[in-house]
């Protein structure tokens, strides 16, 4: 085996992280240190860059290769575990037993699983060369689109403000116990995001994409899209905040509706503490949540999401429908609340096979011709929970929003603070659009729905 590589040991460019043999083979000798009654070793082996941008120029450039294990000890009831990115010998000995102290001062959890045995895993492949080949002189090209393409058409107003970022990643994880288990996945993952602002402050623009392959991302074209918002939204006008129908663009899906999956937990529910809980015990599996228009599920083979087939215990990871024909067809169980109640559980958690929503076939534009009176968001910003037993959520628009009037955009206005749940803005949709990808393993359709709240002004831009 080659020595593993550390923060002090960086990889070479074209091998950024461990091999499946390599992890295994860490793996094996942690292992061999071990004397607690199970012992699971996590291995994370990986190259991250990134690239800001400011003002007209790069002003960070960025990169770190790490390997990090994690040792986690069981001694009867009783669980602890350690993180070390040093990867000697003595190093990875002092780190099991410390793990295996700490595990016997630990209290005992009653509801601790043990460490599961071999699995099957259903074969992902979600690493792109191309993208892990993306080191800062690339990087910098795409910054560069970037600028040409917000000057170009930024010329009305002056020299547009621009700001991004671009992270880049190639890397791989690895889980292996003493009863056998071993599991291994590599990927890649690379996202660009840009503002442009125009230079009186009063009109912001915004364009983000991520993808597993830097080929479908398209930086010229992200260019454009923020600088054309920026100028669009320029000096808006304030409107009465109230119910509005809005067109949510694809991004605006995606800050909304993975909150709703990540509510779906089996527990919460079956003891009442959750907004798929039935008044007087149960649960609303099987009973329509949402228009029926809507299906949503989870598939980390599923070419569009890409995703780690097993979790942090190695439990493989397969499709789940959460919602199919708006029905609640599946909620999210832990290993011990499954066998609890006699369920299977899935490894993954929440959405930890990518999250895809069906839609239809209308773009945005079609959506908003489709609109007699309401609102076009781009975005939302500062998003946080105000409700968990309604999944309410609140924030603030963000970086463009226009009126729409019979079918078209008609100026820009003010950003408001609005109140909604994903749940509620499920069962008003008017129209839905065709599913685009919104990031790394997220694809969700454009919406537009009736009565969104949109409770209060906000001098946000």
């Amino acid at each position: 085996m080659r020595e593993p590589r550390s923060l002090f040991n960086p990889a070479p460019a074209d091998e950024p992280f461990l091999s499946s043999a390599d992890a295994k083979a860490l793996i094996t000798k942690v292992l061999s240190y071990a004397t607690a009654d199970e012992v699971r070793v996590l291995v994370n082996s990986g190259w991250a860059g990134n690239t800001r941008f400011a003002r007209g120029e790069i002003t960070t450039s960025g990169g770190i290769t790490d390997t990090t294990v994690t040792v986690i000890a069981t001694v009867g009831k009783r669980r602890a575990s350690t993180t070390t990115n040093i990867l000697e010998n003595d190093a990875l000995k002092r780190s099991v037993e410390l793990a295996e102290r700490l595990a016997k001062l630990s209290p005992e959890n009653p509801e601790l699983m043990p460490e599961l045995g071999p699995q099957k895993y259903i074969p992902v492949e979600g690493f792109v060369q191309r993208t892990a080949d993306l080191s800062p002189e690339p990087r910098a090209a795409a910054v560069k689109k970037v600028f040409d393409s917000i000057n170009e058409q930024g010329r009305s107003l002056g020299e547009l403000n621009v700001a991004g970022f671009l992270s880049v990643n190639a890397g791989a994880f690895a889980v292996g116990n003493n009863k056998g288990l071993f599991a291994y996945h590599r990927s890649t993952a690379v996202d660009l995001g840009t503002t442009a602002r125009t230079p009186d402050a009063t009109g912001s623009g915004w364009a983000e994409s991520g993808s597993r392959d830097w080929a479908n991302i398209d930086p010229a074209a992200l260019g454009r899209r923020a600088a054309q918002k920026a100028i669009s939204s320029h000096a808006p006008t304030a409107i009465e905040p109230g119910l509005y129908s809005v067109v949510l663009e694809p991004a605006a899906v995606g800050q909304l509706v993975p909150a709703l999956i990540g509510s779906m937990d089996a527990r919460s529910a079956d003891e009442g503490r959750s907004p798929f809980s039935k008044k007087g015990g149960g649960t609303k599996l099987g009973e329509k949540i949402v228009d029926e228009r809507v299906t949503m599920y989870s598939d980390p083979a599923d070419p569009d999401l890409l995703s780690q087939p097993f979790d942090g215990e190695g439990l493989p990871a397969g499709r789940k429908v959460w919602i199919e024909n708006g029905v609640l067809k599946t909620l999210n169980y832990s290993r011990f609340w499954a066998q609890k109640q006699g369920m299977q559980a899935v490894g993954g958690g929440g959405f930890g096979g990518g999250l895809k929503m069906n839609g239809g076939t209308k773009s945005t534009a079609d959506l908003i011709a489709g609109c007699e009176r309401g609102l076009l968001v781009t975005h939302f910003f500062y998003v946080n929970f105000l409700d968990p037993r309604t999944v309410m959520m609140t924030g603030l628009t963000r970086d463009g929003l226009w009126l729409i009037e019979k079918g078209k955009v008609t100026r820009p206005v003010r950003n408001f603070r609005w109140m909604e749940s994903p749940l509620f803005m499920l069962n008003k949709i008017e129209e839905m659009g065709k599913p685009e990808h919104v990031g790394v393993g997220l694809v969700l359709p454009a919406l537009r729905v009736k009565d969104f709240n949109m409770a209060s002004l906000s001098d946000a831009i």
